[in-house]
């Protein structure tokens, strides 16, 4: 732990919002709230941080200043995704537009960012540390972030939604039952007769990716076979590329889990390719159920997730809820069967 001595030996390095939140011995959440107004913080924790403020001769900077002033009072709403992705998957509009109604009922407005290269990382974390924000809504992180990293090292408050891996414990976030919802597909698919269930995977660094496939893995508990599963990115073609792996590999397979509508659509693609009929030949089912899902050929068996309901929840935590302990929120998903199982 740092010490108001050890800040002191050392003058030419500017106190930062950790040595504060070392010397108080409180979260670097509680030292943001005291600079936000003391919201939601005890008094034995506003007098702790502010002993240690005068100190350490800590200033604040003009992102915790517009914060005290109630200046900023807007939130962004970053996809740390490449640009095209908010346009090719549905699922982001629907976030952002359930995020911007429940910001528009607080009468604040949201502010679209994308950060899919490094450049537009630096330029996003830069903007938003200067106090332009009152914290951020991350969509779509992947493991050891390093946006969500500089977020949390500028003290910018930051809800993610999903698990934010690597940083769990660090960050609040709203998730799916991601688990849960891969386990209720595939027990769907073997009361449909099925026996050779692949999957197709999100990328394993995401948390969908990584949870999808954990609860497949314990639906089918002793039956897991590692060559029915193959990996996919989240994009159509993505999808239709792991689907013509798995043919190639396991021609046998008689039902396929894939993690998203959109790798489905692809998936249905190339089953059509090979001549395979679904689902009399092999069943498909998906996961989001964000519109798309229903208009694909045959309309997809699939999970919902509550985009809507995910993108308040993230607000809400984001605006209302205390940030000495990161607060997790899980939502259950709904199976929505069509005619594609």
């Amino acid at each position: 732990m740092v010490s108001t001595d050890e800040v002191r030996r050392n003058p030419r390095r500017r106190p930062t919002i950790n040595d504060v939140a070392a010397v108080a011995g409180v979260s670097r959440g509680t030292v943001s709230r005291v600079l936000n107004g003391g919201r939601w913080v005890s008094p034995a924790a506003l007098a702790a941080v502010n002993d240690a403020i005068r100190s350490t001769g800590y200033q604040a900077n003009s992102h915790a200043r517009s914060l005290v002033t109630g200046r900023s009072n807007s939130v962004a709403f970053l996809l740390t995704e490449p640009q095209h992705l908010l346009f090719e998957d549905p699922t982001f509009s629907i976030l952002l537009r359930g995020a911007a109604q429940a910001l528009a009922q607080r009468k604040m407005p949201l502010l679209l960012m994308v950060a899919g290269t490094p450049d537009e990382r630096e330029g996003v974390t830069e903007y938003v540390a200067a106090g332009h924000v009152d914290g951020v809504l991350v969509i779509s992180s992947h493991e050891g972030s390093p946006v969500v990293g500089s977020l949390i090292d500028k003290g910018v408050p930051t809800i993610s939604c999903g698990a934010p891996l690597g940083f769990e414990g660090q960050v609040g976030y709203v998730e799916a039952d991601e688990i849960g919802g891969a386990r209720t597909m595939v027990r769907h698919l073997r009361e449909r007769g099925r026996q050779r269930i692949a999957t197709i995977t999100g990328p394993l660094d995401t948390p969908g990716g990584r949870k999808r496939l954990e609860g497949y893995r314990a639906e089918l508990g002793a039956g897991f076979d590692e060559s029915l599963v193959a990996h996919g990115d989240y994009s159509r073609d993505g999808g239709a590329r792991a689907m013509a792996e798995l043919l190639e590999r396991r021609p046998d397979l008689d039902a396929v889990f894939v993690a998203s509508d959109l790798m489905a659509a692809g998936a249905l693609t190339a089953l059509q390719a090979a001549g395979r009929s679904v689902p009399h030949d092999v069943a498909v089912g998906g996961f989001d159920d964000s519109g798309l899902a229903a208009t694909l050929q045959p309309p997809l068996t699939t999970m919902r997730q509550p985009f809507e309901r995910i993108a308040h929840e993230m607000v809400r935590l984001l605006l209302d809820a205390p940030d000495d302990e990161p607060v997790a929120v899980t939502i259950p998903t709904k199976l929505v069967v069509r005619a594609s199982t």
